[in-house]
């Protein structure tokens, strides 16, 4: 009797896998990726609807923080993300890389 599910030899399979510390870097080498697609982008594509929709990005930032102890004083910020259509594809791109390699 053959039966079937999600599990295969190894265990199931999926995202349950990975530990949150892969996420955050598939998320940190695709918004490099799509961040260098941006900048090539704003580079070389003529001025037009397709060059302001691709590179129209919102930025939401953070900061400056500090942290005041008495023996050591930290300012850090202000800190910003740039997230446009292309940064957002860099993500996929990293994603189904990392994904198809692990």
């Amino acid at each position: 009797m053959i039966l079937s599910g999600s599990r295969g030899p190894s265990g199931p399979r999926g995202s349950s896998k990975h530990r949150p510390g892969f996420f955050a870097l598939v998320l940190a080498i695709g918004f490099v990726v799509g961040g260098a697609m941006q900048a090539i982008a704003r580079t070389f594509l003529p001025a037009g609807p397709a060059k302001e929709f691709l590179t129209a990005g919102v930025t939401p930032t953070i900061g400056p923080l500090k942290l005041d102890l008495i023996l050591i004083s930290l300012s850090v910020g202000p800190v910003a993300i740039d997230v446009s259509l292309l940064s957002l594809l860099g993500v996929l791109i990293a994603y189904l890389i990392a994904r198809s390699l692990f």
